[in-house]
């Protein structure tokens, strides 16, 4: 089946986001806009993750003209070792390499009690899993159906069993049960998870949006009526999610329903902009160097975070880390806050170009 080019520059964006937002050379200094959201409320940030999962969706719409051919058994297996492979690489990306540096400098083993279990390569593991079985077996409108569901279901479980706080969430009480603290994310000063078990399942409805929102730009080809059409629904999931979150704010970090409308809503609007530019005008935009992110989009997006882990682990000098020593000597003189882009910048092309080289080999790394 032919690719259509907007949907590999759309992953391939998201990636070379992703590593930008997860590389600031000092998070003290760091825009805000590069930052996530405190609690309720959303940054561009905050829209780089749930844009991942609409690509994995959109990738479905591809697959899933090979499965006609093929038994569910062989299918199931097939998904089964990717979800596998995909959650052990996130969950020993966060273990490795095994030991840590403690207050007094010294180097110690890191027991499996103190890791985070769940995570980003992790959720994405499972919504591939999840949403890989849902498109599977159900069709287009048993798909809205069941997204329907979830996430009604999700905001009543919400409401009903805690409250919208980041204390008392009902999502965090279901992580604190089944995995226990230590096994939690930390960052927020308690121990909650933005990855969580509970918050997963919302999460699911963006790759199904993107299966149906793939399906539907490659069905026909594309053409102005498809845009406008998708242009319509996206700015319509974007005054629902704006309605919704009168009562169930828009949170990324409790992935809330409403934002999960939201995110759809802007993929589809900056999905239908980069059809226009590439396949409508008399002159596409050259999107290349995204393309790059999006043909090995997954090994780069590791590459970049066992980059960044090997750089915090590396004592130089006084034993601080290589990561902040490269930023103290090579970017902290720009000035606040544009120090740290830059360094992120340059850590984005870096990755970059170890994207294209494999490119210009032909080497496509698939898991």
């Amino acid at each position: 089946m032919k690719r259509f080019k907007a949907l590999d520059v759309f992953r391939g964006l998201t990636i070379c986001l992703m590593i930008i937002v997860n590389t600031s050379g000092d998070w003290s200094l760091t825009f805000g806009p590069l930052l996530h959201a405190n609690w309720h409320g959303f940054t561009p940030t905050d829209l780089v993750f749930p844009s991942f999962l609409f690509a994995v969706g959109n990738a479905f719409a591809f697959v899933k003209t090979g499965w006609g051919t093929k038994t569910f058994s062989d299918v199931f297996l097939k998904i089964a070792k990717r979800t596998v492979i995909i959650f052990l690489l996130g969950y020993t990306m966060y273990w490795i390499p095994f030991v840590r540096w403690t207050a007094a400098g010294d180097l110690a083993f890191t027991p499996f009690s103190d890791t985070r279990i769940l995570g980003v390569l992790q959720r994405i593991a499972l919504c591939y899993f999840l949403g890989a079985v849902l498109i599977y077996f159900l069709n287009k409108r048993q798909l809205i159906i069941a997204s329907g569901f979830i996430l009604v279901g999700y905001w009543l479980s919400l409401y009903a069993f805690g409250d919208y706080t980041l204390e008392g969430n009902f999502a965090r009480i279901v992580d604190r049960f089944v995995l226990g603290d230590s096994h939690l994310y930390g960052g927020d000063g308690i121990p909650f998870d933005p990855e969580g078990i509970l918050s997963t399942f919302p999460a699911i409805v963006n790759v199904i949006g993107g299966y149906l929102v793939g399906k539907y730009v490659i069905d026909g080809g594309v053409n102005f009526e498809k845009l406008a059409k998708m242009l319509l629904v996206g700015v319509g999931l974007l005054v629902l999610a704006y309605v919704w979150d009168l009562a169930l704010p828009i949170n990324k970090k409790l992935w809330t329903s409403s934002f999960v409308v939201l995110t759809i809503g802007m993929d589809m609007i900056l999905l239908a902009i980069l059809m226009y530019s590439i396949d409508l005008v008399k002159k596409p935009v050259n999107y290349h160097f995204f393309e790059v992110f999006g043909k090995n989009s997954l090994f780069i997006y590791l590459l970049s975070e066992y980059l960044a882990i090997g750089m915090n682990f590396i004592r130089v000098g006084d034993k601080q880390s290589l990561y902040s020593y490269v930023y103290e000597k090579g970017f902290s003189w720009i000035g606040p806050y544009y120090g740290a882009f830059f360094f992120a910048f340059v850590f984005m092309l870096l990755c970059w170009a170890a994207g294209w080289w494999l490119d210009k080999k032909k080497i496509y790394i698939k898991v």
